[in-house]
């Protein structure tokens, strides 16, 4: 895909994933996720040259001082992904991210080791992370999940699935293919019947 056919698809992406776009002019001039992304695209192309290693990471930097996004260039991502409001959002080198997944402010996709090894998330296609959500590991997160702001994730999710919580526990997006345990009836009693 050529650099303009690639720009404007990101440019589209924005559109459909923020109703308070206005047109492709103005959001290829204020929207920092779209910054974000296109310094990404040139500095991961950088870093597969072992000699522009340097400059790429200098250039990532210059990117997070400009818009207060941090995206390691050795990081790999997808087509039409969007980062809505992106100040906080932290992405690790050896995160994998699919198409079309939207991040939201202060999201991290860290990890939870100094080894140097795959330390950070893959992220499936059609992924969406909440506001604040914490993705940490090389863990992996199906494809058509949501994960809820504020999450603490550390385990696998499956595909289709919602995470949500501290540590994150996940269920089915579908219910009717939940399988909930057997739980006490007496767990479901308001407290407040006996005041």
């Amino acid at each position: 895909m050529s650099f303009l056919a690639r720009l404007q698809e990101d440019l589209q992406t924005a559109r459909e994933h923020d109703p308070a776009a206005r047109g492709s002019f103005e959001n290829g001039l204020v929207y920092s996720g779209l910054h974000a992304i296109w310094v990404h695209r040139l500095t991961h192309r950088m870093w597969a040259r072992p000699g522009l290693r340097f400059p790429a990471r200098l250039l990532a930097q210059l990117a997070r001082a400009m818009t207060g996004i941090e995206i390691h260039p050795a990081a790999t991502i997808g087509r039409r992904f969007f980062i809505d409001h992106g100040m906080g959002v932290v992405i690790g080198g050896t995160a994998e991210i699919g198409d079309d997944v939207m991040l939201y402010q202060g999201v991290t996709l860290g990890g939870r080791s100094l080894e140097k090894v795959k330390r950070h998330p893959t992220i499936g296609d059609r992924v969406t992370i909440g506001a604040g959500a914490k993705v940490l590991g090389p863990i992996t997160i199906g494809a058509g999940s949501a994960i809820g702001a504020n999450a603490v994730v550390v385990k696998d999710t499956p595909p289709d699935s919602i995470a949500t919580g501290i540590p994150a526990t996940f269920r089915h997006r579908d219910s009717s293919r939940e399988t909930l345990p057997a739980v006490d009836p007496a767990e479901y009693i308001d407290p407040a019947i006996y005041i």
